[in-house]
């Protein structure tokens, strides 16, 4: 099947996959909470309103000095961005025409901006055997002659989680290679600051890491993203980059969230709660699921059931899932969920245990 690389696209989903959408329909293919944006916005609308008549900030303010405070860092070492995206192809561009790592399965914006920059990308397969799990010797073999290597923690599609010191062991290697790491923590705030490797980026020199504001608040449609690296690193990566690519609302709403500590425990809560009664679900139905600490899980079906009628079938009653076609060594044999509301997770765990009945 010829599909959408991304989630987060139902209706293109639907066309692809030559299926009527259905008149309403559940998309767990993307991680976006259920609780909408921080209170604040919809209060402050109208403040917002006002900054549309002016061209924004050149540098992202407030956002840049907001970011700067959270991570008890300098502004230096932080640039804003139009997403996530963008900053991936800031890199894509710093490592043109030179070798970078990739893991396997991995964000698939990772190769298509390298490949657009004709770097050589060299691979490490995870796999379902070892559950997903790095092998740090088997980066360390490959880091030699190598410029860059990307890891994503939490891991997309996965939701597995190395710890700061399997991080720092790949980053001392790194080190000794002169090669680059670059960390995507797109979704660390599912886990807290206490897993993120920004505290130790003072004395790694070579890492750069990468966040995303959409996922934890809920403001995917204004596109928000930053980096944090050293300052050469900084300013070697927006060298080029689009004047005011960050736009006035982004910037002013993006600084308004990090204070919120209580909004982002409540959705930790909520994702935690929803994940661990699938987590009991799936393995009540003798599924294989993932090791999954992030708002989002993937599973694959008992032994024998037909992955490729089983997406479909969920097509037709309204139930979109992530298909892993696009992830190398998912291949399809496995489907990523997002955490939605407790009502849709029910009518989610109805509708496969219906059809693991039936099939």
């Amino acid at each position: 099947m010829n599909l959408p690389n991304h989630g987060a696209n139902p209706l293109r989903l639907y066309s692809q996959s030559g299926i009527e959408p259905p008149g309403n329909f559940l998309d767990f293919s993307e991680n976006i909470h259920p609780f909408g944006p921080p209170v604040f916005v919809k209060e402050n609308w109208s403040d917002f309103y006002q900054l549309l008549n002016a061209y924004p900030d050149p540098h992202a303010e407030p956002f840049r000095t907001a970011a700067a405070a959270y991570h008890h860092t300098g502004k230096d070492q932080i640039a804003a961005a139009n997403g996530a995206a963008e900053i991936f192809t800031w890199l894509a561009r710093r490592y043109r025409g030179k070798r970078v790592i990739l893991m396997e399965p991995a964000f698939s914006e990772y190769r298509q901006t390298l490949e657009a920059e004709r770097a050589v990308i060299s691979e490490i397969q995870l796999s379902s055997q070892s559950d997903w799990q790095v092998n740090i010797e088997a980066v360390k073999a490959e880091l030699d002659n190598s410029t860059a290597i990307y890891i994503c923690n939490p891991h997309n599609p996965t939701g597995t989680v190395l710890t700061a010191e399997q991080l720092k062991e790949i980053a001392d290697y790194c080190c000794a290679a002169d090669c680059e790491l670059v960390i995507d923590e797109a979704f660390i705030d599912f886990i807290g600051e206490e897993a993120s490797f920004a505290e130790h980026l003072s004395s790694y020199p070579q890492v750069i890491i990468v966040r995303s504001m959409t996922k934890m608040y809920a403001i995917a449609g204004l596109r928000l993203g930053y980096v944090m690296a050293s300052p050469q690193t900084i300013s070697e990566l927006t060298e080029g980059a689009a004047h005011w690519n960050v736009n006035a609302l982004s910037a002013s709403i993006g600084a308004g969230c990090f204070p919120l500590e209580d909004y982002r425990e409540m959705i930790r809560v909520a994702a935690n709660t929803e994940r661990i009664k699938m987590v009991q679900f799936f393995t009540e139905k003798n599924c294989r699921i993932t090791d999954s600490r992030a708002n989002f899980l993937s599973f694959s079906l008992p032994e024998g059931k037909d992955s490729d009628l089983f997406f479909r079938d969920m097509l037709k009653k309204g139930i979109v899932l992530r298909h892993t076609y696009s992830f190398k060594g998912m291949d399809g044999r496995w489907f990523r969920i997002g955490m939605k509301s407790e009502g849709a997770m029910d009518r989610l765990r109805e509708e496969i245990s219906l059809w693991l009945t039936q099939s």
